[in-house]
């Protein structure tokens, strides 16, 4: 029951949009989760490592306060 946000984000990889389908992974390489993000990857390399308050102040707007909410987010056991 939790969301992705851009603070737990170090890094990005790969080029998606809005609303695409994206693998998160572990510090380790090992998938962890996919979910439908609300960013795309230039807008959360920007963000990413930040709190959810300071996404607008970093992009000059907001879409979501989370970059995956969890309603989104498919957690791998």
């Amino acid at each position: 029951g939790v969301s992705l946000l851009a603070v737990g984000i170090a890094a990005v990889e790969g080029e998606f949009q809005r609303g695409d389908l994206v693998r998160v992974l572990s510090t380790s390489g090992f998938e962890i989760a996919q979910g439908l993000v609300n960013y795309g990857a230039q807008e959360i390399s920007s963000i990413k490592g930040c709190t959810s308050e300071a996404i607008a102040d970093k992009l000059g707007y907001s879409n979501e306060p989370e970059v995956i909410h969890r309603d989104n987010l498919a957690v791998q056991n």
